[in-house]
């Protein structure tokens, strides 16, 4: 895909149509460097219109038991592949129904360059209403040939004795030549050269002698009598303990027997598988397929070469289903499959089972997933064909989708709502963080106050304590009247109030400067000034006298004390 953009880039090729940077890459072997080389080159010289050939594109397409090789141009519409396929397969395209595109149902007027296909593409018709006939159903030739008995006249010519022996359709060459060959040796050991073989079928007559006649018994007849003869090895070992091991074998030996084209089987439990088809998001759910086989049934060849081999179903499998495999030939995984499938479907799927005769074999369930309990939606016989099969699947699709969609929805509304809920509970949670740290700055700020204020508390006191201690050093205020000068001054405070009092006139400076501390003005925060002449006598206490009239005023000018 990043090819693809590169050179539909058109600034860095000039070409803007994904189709010819498609073409192009295919030219180039998917070359990304080759490819745009090429368009510079090209862009130097004119363009021409014979220059760019058209894309063409590639169809396999299967209908029933014939393969049609279609090429178009990519810019053809669907329904010119179906006027070609309905020459080929005289079909009317009214009844047919061209399936397998990637993009889900096109209608006949689409064209196939809206679509951006490789270059190879696999597709299939259905024509559900048209039923199969013995002309156009191999499927129901071959059940009817493996149904028939056949005899084979066998003559040993140096016994000089003919033997008529009666074998089901279902047996090969090899395991009747076996067989034959293991039993007339025990009289004369016969040469390939001393056996005439013809062959009847059982409607040429009515006096068979049965193979048991040789001492055949019925396991040998049918492969499985001894492990030297010519039978196939088992899908699955018996009593493994191991379900994972068990399908591994499965797998392996399914492949052997019918090619590499065949479903994915999951490998691993049951409920394993349940869990992947069912309890995803409800998107990427699917159904569960589980595929019962039985080598006993003469129709599992057929139905596994001819049905789960064929490219649609293989690839409709892939996509729609996780497909569960077992093997119940044996007992014992008879046994272990119905208590499987009782333990994680309930005794209804495993009775299902149960009711199934060996001949009915292969069965094909398809299980849906449910909010309570899962639900088999289909059983599928192994005497089917292709269209059928598929028609079935299809079916069982189309109830999964229906309910998917209603699974969807609820999805959707329920993680809307948890995403609501989420977004109520983180914003909830945001407004405890944002109370917390509101909370806590207040706690600081009241626990930085009780501070601020037990350390103005401690310095009021500590200011009290100096103030009552120079009141009670102030020598006594003098008389009015009396032998010695007096000084009466008045101080004016940043207040207004006036503090009044009469000094000897030999007291020092420093007593008036206590006098005004012990009315709260310490001198660390004040200043005494003269009102005329104006000065500064804070810094006077070295004078022992004052010499000022009795109506003298100092004032206090550092604090606006007047």
């Amino acid at each position: 895909a990043t090819e693809q953009v590169i050179v539909a880039d058109s600034a860095c090729t000039g070409i803007d149509n994904i189709a010819e940077a498609i073409t192009l890459l295919e030219l180039n072997n998917w070359d990304l460097v080759a490819a745009i080389n090429a368009t510079s080159s090209s862009s130097s010289s004119p363009p021409s219109s014979s220059s760019r050939q058209p894309r063409m594109l590639n169809f396999r397409v299967e209908y029933r038991q014939r393969t049609v090789e279609v090429v178009v141009e990519e810019g053809s519409a669907v329904g010119e592949i179906k006027h070609i396929l309905e020459t080929e397969l005289q079909v009317p395209i009214s009844q047919m129904q061209l399936k397998g595109w990637k993009s889900g149902d096109v209608s006949d007027v689409t064209v196939l360059r809206s679509l951006h296909l490789p270059k190879n593409n696999s597709l299939y018709v259905l024509t559900p209403d048209i039923a199969p006939t013995a002309s156009t159903s191999q499927n129901s030739v071959l059940q009817e040939s493996l149904n028939q008995n056949f005899l084979l006249v066998i003559s040993h010519r140096e016994a000089q004795r003919d033997y008529n022996l009666n074998f089901p359709g279902s047996r090969t060459i090899q395991e009747v030549d076996f067989i034959v060959k293991k039993n007339i040796s025990n009289n004369q050991e016969p040469t390939e050269e001393c056996a005439d073989v013809h062959m009847v079928s059982d409607s040429e007559g009515d006096d068979f002698e049965d193979a048991s006649e040789f001492g055949v018994d019925e396991s040998e007849m049918f492969g499985m009598g001894s492990s030297t003869g010519c039978r196939k090895a088992a899908l699955m070992p018996e009593n493994s303990e191991n379900e994972s091991d068990a399908l591994l074998h499965f797998t392996a030996e399914f492949s052997t027997r019918y090619g590499e084209c065949h479903p994915v089987f999951f490998i691993g439990t049951l409920e394993a598988a349940s869990q992947e088809a069912f309890y995803g998001k409800a998107r990427d759910r699917k159904l569960l397929a589980i595929y019962l086989h039985n080598d006993e049934s003469v129709l599992s060849n057929v139905f596994c070469s001819q049905m789960m081999c064929a490219d649609s179903i293989v690839a409709y499998l892939s996509q729609n289903f996780i497909t569960w495999a077992w093997d119940v030939t044996k007992e014992a995984n008879k046994a272990r499959l119905l208590t499987i499938c009782t333990r994680h479907f309930g005794s209804v799927v495993a009775q299902t089972i149960r009711t199934y005769k060996t001949d009915q074999f292969p069965l094909l369930l398809i299980v849906m997933g449910k909010r309570t309990s899962n639900e088999v939606l289909n059983v599928i016989q192994g005497n089917t064909t292709v269209d059928e099969l598929m028609m079935r699947l299809m079916g069982a699709m189309e109830i999964f989708s229906a309910q998917q969609q209603e699974d969807i929805k609820d999805e959707d509304e329920r993680e809307a709502r948890e995403m609501v809920k989420r977004e109520q509970d983180e914003a909830y949670q945001l407004s405890l963080e944002a109370d917390r740290k509101k909370r806590e700055a207040q706690e600081r700020e009241q626990a930085e106050q009780l501070r601020l204020q037990q350390i103005q508390k401690e310095a009021d006191d500590e200011k009290e304590a100096i103030r009552l201690s120079l009141e009670h050093a102030l020598p006594p205020e003098p008389a009015e009247e009396g032998g010695e000068p007096i000084s009466k001054l008045r101080i004016r405070t940043p207040s207004g109030e006036f503090l009044v009092r009469r000094f000897l006139g030999s007291t020092k400076l420093q007593v008036l400067f206590d006098f005004v501390a012990s009315k709260g003005y310490p001198w660390d925060d004040f200043k005494l000034l003269t009102t005329f002449p104006r000065r500064n006598v804070s810094y006077l206490c070295a004078v022992e006298k004052v010499f000022y009239g009795n109506e003298s005023k100092i004032l206090e000018t550092k604090n606006r004390l007047h």
